[in-house]
């Protein structure tokens, strides 16, 4: 089992800046696969950006590109998601998810498809008013 805790979510004004943290259980870290997904009220849960297990290789929802960027400590088993310029479509709970080797899932990098990832966080809200 991975537990995966974020924090860093709040209300903000629209320009504003928030970085989420997300810290995983497990002593593997630099094996997970991390991602960024979001979920507001009466909308599916959608993609946000993921990075790949040394942090090489980053990917980005086109709404989000540019003002996001994911970034992990594998030695601190964190993975951040620094949002800049906030916009109040930017409001949603933010979930970070983990795809864990030998879990079952598989996420195809450049995919946006939050099935290939096996454990999620419980999500930290984020507010953006106009």
């Amino acid at each position: 089992q991975v537990q995966l805790v974020e924090s860093g979510g709040g209300l903000v004004q629209s320009g504003d800046s928030l970085r989420l943290s997300c810290v995983a259980s497990g002593r593997t870290f630099s094996t997970y696969t991390m991602g960024w997904f979001r979920q507001a009220p009466g909308k599916e849960r959608e993609f946000v950006a993921a990075i790949s297990r040394s942090g090489g290789r980053t990917f980005y929802a086109d709404s989000v590109k540019g003002r996001f960027t994911i970034s992990r400590d594998n030695a601190k088993n964190t993975v951040y998601l620094q949002m800049n310029s906030l916009k109040p479509e930017d409001t949603a709970v933010y979930y970070c998810a983990a795809d864990v080797p030998g879990s079952g899932g598989y996420y195809y990098f450049g995919s946006k498809d939050p099935r290939g990832f096996d454990y999620w966080g419980q999500g930290t809200q984020v507010t953006v008013s106009s």
